[in-house]
């Protein structure tokens, strides 16, 4: 992943040889980074987070959260925001924008459905482990994780290594391909429908569930929002077809509060 010329550590060092600016006012400020920038700390922040170097923030014992969404911040200074959160089923971040921020996502591990506004109707994707996505400001969303036969229709789709290999981690390509060439994709499916994650995770790795992180436990997910989050605003579809706010609140946390 890492190909970013602005890195955690250089936007840090960057940073720092500048006057600090006061936290209420710099929403309102232009910031200097771009999407792009966003996506690269992302991108950056993930690997990072796969090499350990953020073990210490990470939950104790290594279990993650199953009743609400969990967040830790890996970098905040005045300019930038970048945090990691896990995902759980059944919970949305409700339709929301970022106010006067910028941000940019990438999917650690599992996948997230967004519902975004495009102007007349809700349009939804599914962002996979990999995948990576920005948000200029005015971008109404709803983003929670994905159901199951998501992922895992995605890699019998798909059948190439590294999508396997980035579902899997811990396994080989031979591995996750042998499903792919000798199994069908409803063979996939009906397992992610009437099993488990680690159900999934058995037929790709051929192995046991606790050798490896499966394609939905944990959902991870990296965002950095720049200028760091002050607010956010919240919306609601008319019957008429039109989008209406229906409130605004004053937070720091990423995506709507924990």
């Amino acid at each position: 992943m890492r190909s970013s010329v602005l890195s955690l550590n250089s936007a840090r060092n960057a940073l720092s040889a500048t006057p600090p600016l006061d936290r209420a006012v710099s929403s309102a400020l232009p910031t200097r980074l771009r999407p792009a920038d966003l996506l690269r700390l992302t991108d950056e922040g993930a690997e990072d987070v796969l090499a350990g170097r953020y073990d210490h923030l990470l939950p104790a014992n290594g279990i993650w959260p199953t009743d609400e969404r969990w967040a830790t911040r890996l970098l905040s200074d005045d300019e930038v925001d970048v945090w990691l959160i896990s995902w759980t089923p059944g919970k949305s971040t409700e339709l929301h924008d970022h106010a006067g921020s910028l941000g940019a996502l990438t999917v650690l591990s599992g996948a997230l459905s967004e519902f975004r506004w495009n102007g007349t109707e809700l349009r939804r994707r599914t962002l996979t482990a990999g995948d990576q996505a920005s948000f200029p400001i005015g971008w109404v969303h709803d983003v929670m994780r994905a159901p199951a036969a998501d992922d895992c229709s995605q890699v019998a789709r798909d059948g190439a290594a590294s999508d396997c290999l980035q579902v899997a981690r811990n396994g080989t390509a031979s591995d996750c391909l042998q499903v792919a060439r000798n199994g069908a994709a409803s063979d996939c499916l009906q397992v992610a429908r009437n099993g488990t994650a680690s159900d999934c995770l058995q037929v790709a790795r051929n192995g046991t569930a606790v050798e490896s992180v499966g394609p939905l436990d944990p959902t991870l997910s990296v965002h950095a929002y720049s200028p760091p989050l002050t607010a956010m605003s919240y919306y609601e579809v008319t019957g008429h077809g039109t989008l209406r706010r229906s409130r605004t609140v004053l937070t720091d946390q990423p995506e709507g509060d924990m």
